[in-house]
């Protein structure tokens, strides 16, 4: 009789203190681009010149609407949940930059994915932690389809409100109710 394996038996799961002192021993180098997504270590996807153009694009706008109250902190961890530890696009967290010398932001008032490649699973995988973690207002600027989807009102693994811009339509981020973006400029 064959033995029949468990795959999830033989899957390690990371934690995100294990991960960190992973990452602070040098055991993952620049080159290797991965983030921690529920236990398990992802592989980012490369940025094409549409995408890096729609991450500026989304910068400069966020940057100008919040000013020198918040960071607008771009492809840089968010340790949100002892299992995941992602490193979004763009997220806006509260603070100065001194605030995080040792330790990243545990929460953000937005957080954006650009997507391309990756549109499947910032819907899915990426929607449903930042959900689950309390992340108010989530947006993906949805390259292919040239929108923007905002996701707010978190509830368990999802979102209540979703709604998708187009260009001509703006936006309000939920902590600056006064300041408006065009979708339009954010999309490549």
């Amino acid at each position: 009789m064959t033995p029949v394996s468990d795959p999830a038996a033989e899957t390690y799961r990371w934690s995100r203190g294990v991960y960190d002192r992973a990452v602070e021993a040098g055991v993952f180098g620049p080159e290797d681009r991965i983030e921690l997504i529920e236990g398990e270590l992802v592989m980012m996807t490369p940025h094409g010149s549409r995408h890096a153009t729609a991450i500026r694009l989304v910068n400069r706008a966020l940057t100008r609407v919040f000013g020198e109250d918040c960071i607008v902190q771009c492809q840089l961890p968010l340790a949100i949940a002892d299992d995941s530890e992602p490193e979004p696009d763009l997220a806006v967290v509260e603070g100065q930059i001194a605030d995080y010398r040792d330790a990243h932001p545990s929460a953000a008032f937005l957080v954006v994915e650009v997507a391309d490649d990756s549109l499947r699973r910032d819907r899915t995988v990426k929607r449903r932690i930042y959900a689950r973690c309390g992340i108010q207002e989530y947006w993906i600027v949805a390259l292919p389809d040239a929108a923007l989807e905002v996701y707010r009102d978190p509830s368990g693994d999802d979102y209540r409100d979703v709604t998708v811009l187009r260009s001509g339509k703006t936006v309000a981020p939920l902590a600056r109710p006064a300041a408006t973006i065009a979708a339009g400029d954010l999309l490549p």
